[in-house]
């Protein structure tokens, strides 16, 4: 089976959906800009029932250590996401405020987009490959776009990864097969409207996964 993070989440129905779906990871956005961004407190609540049972993922852009220290005290998240331009000791400071470790996001849009990647074998825990975002996007990931996941096949990549950027549960297959991701990342691809999840679409994901 493909491990799944169900990402963005911000209500109990998408957050039950996650759970009963079999879910891998659930993620939580701290990032004013993004229609899914919540505070800690909040993603402290919902996250309450999955303790013990998933995997939570802070989600942050170029968050300061005061944003980080507010995250990590009230919402004490699994892992923690960088999506921004973290440098290798940037990424490798902020696993002190993750129980087991960090995720680096990297944007991608042909091959050149990994020559960078390597650089952080030993800062980060695991990456995250999205589409790469358009200059004038204000978000740098879940903007529901696509890359060519072809350019994945065969690449040895120095740590476990992750795939995400425009999936749904009917490009799923294609996706993984394309690619050879044995973890994937979903947000837009699972909601009804921007920040808005849909707990059908996030059912029908994850069957699509468990199928894989």
């Amino acid at each position: 089976m493909i491990e799944t993070k169900i990402c963005g989440l911000s209500d109990v129905a998408g957050v039950d959906a996650a759970l009963v779906g079999g879910a891998r990871y659930v993620g939580f956005v701290f990032f004013p800009k993004s229609p899914r961004h919540i505070t800690p407190e909040k993603a402290a609540a919902l996250a309450a029932p999955t303790r013990g049972r998933v995997d939570t993922v802070a989600v942050t852009v170029d968050a300061t250590d005061e944003a980080l220290t507010a995250i990590s005290a009230a919402f004490q998240p699994d892992w923690i996401q960088l999506h921004g331009v973290e440098t290798p000791a940037r990424v490798a400071a902020a696993r002190r405020y993750a129980r087991k470790g960090v995720i680096r996001a990297f944007g991608i849009a042909r091959a050149a987009d990994f020559a960078g990647v390597d650089a952080y074998a030993t800062a980060a825990d695991a990456f995250l490959f999205d589409a790469k975002a358009l200059p004038e996007a204000a978000l740098p990931g879940g903007n529901g776009a696509a890359f060519d996941w072809r350019i994945l096949r065969g690449r040895t990549v120095p740590r476990p990864w992750l795939l995400s950027g425009g999936l749904t549960a009917a490009n799923l297959a294609e996706a993984v097969a394309e690619s050879g991701a044995g973890a994937v990342d979903v947000s837009s691809g699972v909601e009804q409207a921007p920040g808005v999840k849909d707990p059908l679409r996030i059912a029908e994901f994850l069957a699509a996964a468990k199928a894989l």
